[in-house]
């Protein structure tokens, strides 16, 4: 191999280490991200069953009265 290839070889392997450390990253982001919304969705699971509970309780309050 000449020099000038061994360049052009440098040269591309060094982009292609720049690009996964880049997309090595953007994956830590969206795993933090995706982190993130599962707790979120835990959260509003608890909340809708919480009121789920409420309302189920009310509407049985309601039921004895009317009975």
């Amino acid at each position: 191999m000449s020099l000038e290839l061994l360049s052009k070889l440098e040269t591309k392997i060094q982009a292609a280490l720049e690009t996964i450390e880049l997309l090595k990253m953007e994956l830590e982001e969206e795993k933090q991200k995706s982190n993130s919304l599962t707790e979120q969705n835990q959260q509003l699971s608890q909340d809708l069953n919480s009121w789920n509970e409420k309302v189920t309780g009310l509407v049985g309050l309601l039921n004895e009265e009317v009975n």
